[in-house]
């Protein structure tokens, strides 16, 4: 008797749990993005905020806790309560992170729970509008003729775009000068008023400023040209065969949240990326829809964190 009466009650937790669940979401969920506002990774959090609670019929908002190459807004979504109404946007800085501090107050494995990318963006070399070099090549012959004369900027020490810079160098042999801004938008802005020689930046945060002169983008990731940007090849059609980096953006939840919550949100933002505006969205920003399951970006981060340890060790990064 005392067994079944323990089982009457594990199954009426469960069913009260799993109906807790299906209701989801009952009040205003919050996307963290752990940078300022303004950036690629904010922007499309706040499309796809707005595509959840036009689908839901709940609020879904976006709220900027920045700082310490997104540290801080990343650990505050670590330690909230996995009941899925804290949310990071999350980034490929994530897998780099290991190679930025010696200790992170969140597990870095097993803290977070991988949802779905948003969004696959290039990375494009840009230089400003007035550069004297008008190719990737002639860029490569000079700054490994003049090393430590070049410079490159990046959105802080330990972002993705300084190890896409120090991933670059070791490719192609040179030696440029890392020149870190509080962020990417003040980095783009540096590079606008001359202050530095190149960038490597997203599709999204260049594209305007290339089409309207203020940039020129050299090369870009991936393997055909971009629709965005079409007549600037590829890296390996300027020459580079083995620089291939891509950005990417999407979400994640604390660790422990429901796998009933995470794959509704799955569901969700896959709904949203098919959505013909946020396609359009997307297209005009130079990305791609991602939607790819759970389980497939928990392996992407994996694979992202474990690709960048030789760049960071090759690179001579020290950890703060």
């Amino acid at each position: 008797m005392k067994f079944t009466r323990l089982l009457v009650a594990l199954f009426g937790a469960v069913t009260l749990s799993q109906a807790a669940h299906a209701a989801y979401p009952e009040k205003p969920v919050r996307i963290v993005v752990p940078y300022a506002p303004g950036g690629a990774v904010d922007v499309v959090a706040r499309k796809i905020a707005q595509k959840l609670t036009e689908q839901t019929k709940q609020s879904f908002f976006v709220e900027n806790r920045a700082g310490a190459t997104g540290t801080i807004g990343t650990n505050f979504v670590a330690r909230a309560p996995a009941d899925g109404y804290t949310l990071l946007a999350i980034d490929n800085t994530y897998s780099v992170l290991p190679y930025v501090f010696k200790n992170l107050p969140w597990n870095h494995a097993t803290g977070l729970v991988p949802i779905t990318v948003s969004m696959f963006a290039p990375v494009v070399a840009v230089v400003p509008g007035d550069s004297q070099f008008k190719d990737l090549p002639s860029l490569v012959a000079h700054a490994r003729a003049n090393p430590k004369k070049l410079t490159y900027g990046s959105g802080g020490n330990g972002s993705a775009p300084h190890f896409t810079g120090e991933a670059f160098q070791l490719v192609t042999g040179t030696d440029l000068m890392h020149v870190p801004y509080k962020g990417a938008g003040e980095a783009m802005t540096g590079l606008i008023s001359g202050q530095i020689d190149m960038i490597f930046v997203s599709t999204p945060s260049a594209g305007s400023h290339v089409k309207g002169g203020k940039a020129r983008a050299l090369a870009i990731s991936g393997t055909a040209r971009s629709t965005s940007l079409p007549a600037v090849p590829t890296f390996a059609e300027a020459g580079l065969q083995n620089f291939n980096i891509m950005n990417w953006s999407g979400l994640a939840a604390p660790a422990g949240t429901p796998d009933a919550v995470v794959n509704f949100l799955h569901s969700e933002v896959k709904k949203a990326l098919a959505s013909p505006d946020v396609k359009e969205f997307l297209e005009n920003m130079g990305g791609q829809a991602g939607g790819m399951a759970p389980a497939d970006f928990a392996r992407l981060i994996k694979d992202e964190t474990s690709r960048w340890e030789e760049v960071a060790r090759k690179a001579n990064i020290e950890r703060q």
